[in-house]
């Protein structure tokens, strides 16, 4: 006999519905959730905002104003809440759902769940999905930590280490349905280059033009057009990069597109919580090449799976595509398979969440 299946609440992002592409990285890290959390024969149902796509059993949509991102926003901000506000609205359900579920993940980056945490009689699990950028944020998690410790999960090491108390998080890292990529061996004739990610200054998308521009090498441009000023200032600055927009493309259409590419370029400005283009392009086949800076410089091994050099250092990101020829594809989709699967996901998740209930019983 298997274990006990659980009845879970996951609680989306509030800053966009899912499939919008807003959400960025947390509305993958939902999808395949629910997916490998369903396959271990769990129940699970969402909570999102109005207008998210149907994922799992179940999607409460709840109407609302969407929640700013607290991502560009100074550490000491004070936080913002109109009253019109998706995000209590969202936990308003939450609260009526719980008495139906047996424990609630969060993988909202923002207060309110956090400060919610101890007036539920339903054990609140939080997923953080950023590193530290909000003095407020980290107190509140802080907070839970003493009151609730072991209900906080970061998604990498790197992710854990910018909090003032990284020991406080399990680390769950992430996944993907490995069923949905198929693994191409080669890449397209002329070799070119990817790039995935919201067109948004702390991707770094100016590095990655400076790259083209020095080797010369084509880079096709997949992500949502978050910052449009931005981009035309990098196309302006480099005239000479060949930047091909390609758009923002769902995961059935990215991954065939993304298959062709020689190596995918990571050149983040910040510390990505994980980084989940990275395992997106491995399954396909496609090594990637990562500044060592947050969640992909874990997930890349170096000159196995691609390579990690040092951060806003353009010659070594050029030296790195000059030999990225040499890296076997199969071994980057064979390392998201025994590591980013959405089933081994759901396993890091499941003993998260048997620990947690254990000590809520006790």
């Amino acid at each position: 006999m298997g274990p006990p299946s659980l009845r879970i609440l996951l609680a989306s992002t509030p800053v966009g519905p899912l499939g919008s592409g807003i959400g960025g990285g947390v509305e993958l890290t939902l999808h395949d959730l629910v997916y490998g959390l369903g396959e271990r024969g769990h129940h699970v149902e969402v909570v999102a905002p109005e207008g998210s796509l149907l994922v799992g059993e179940r999607v409460y949509q709840v109407p609302g104003r969407l929640q700013p991102s607290s991502q560009h926003a100074p550490r000491d901000a004070a936080i913002e809440l109109h009253a019109d506000s998706v995000l209590p609205a969202m936990w308003q359900r939450v609260t009526e759902l719980q008495d139906d579920v047996d424990v609630v993940i969060n993988l909202a980056y923002d207060w309110l769940p956090l400060y919610l945490t101890p007036f539920f009689a339903v054990p609140i699990l939080h997923l953080i999905s950023m590193g530290s950028v909000s003095e407020t944020m980290d107190a509140a998690i802080d907070d839970v930590s003493r009151r609730f410790p072991g209900r906080l999960a970061a998604h990498t090491r790197a992710q854990a280490a910018t909090y003032p108390s990284p020991d406080i998080f399990r680390i769950v890292g992430n996944g993907i349905v490995t069923e949905r990529y198929d693994l191409r061996l080669t890449p397209d004739a002329d070799h070119p280059l990817g790039f995935v990610g919201r067109i948004s200054p702390e991707k770094g998308l100016e590095d990655v033009a400076e790259l083209s521009a020095r080797t010369g090498r084509t880079v096709k441009v997949w992500g949502m057009m978050q910052d449009e000023v931005y981009w035309h200032r990098v196309r302006r600055d480099r005239p000479e990069a060949r930047l091909e927009y390609q758009g923002f493309l769902p995961t059935d259409d990215l991954q065939a597109a993304l298959g062709g590419c020689a190596a995918l370029v990571m050149t983040p400005k910040w510390v990505e919580a994980f980084g989940n283009v990275a395992i997106e392009a491995m399954a396909t086949g496609v090594p990637v090449i990562t500044y060592d800076r947050g969640g992909p410089a874990e997930i890349v091994v170096d000159g196995v799976t691609g390579y990690v050099v040092e951060p806003d250092d353009i010659e070594a990101l050029a030296a790195a595509v000059a030999r990225v020829d040499t890296i076997d594809r199969r071994q980057c989709r064979r390392r998201v398979d025994e590591e980013y699967s959405s089933t081994a996901m759901a396993d890091r998740v499941t003993a998260w969440l048997d620990a947690v209930l254990v000590t809520s019983r006790a």
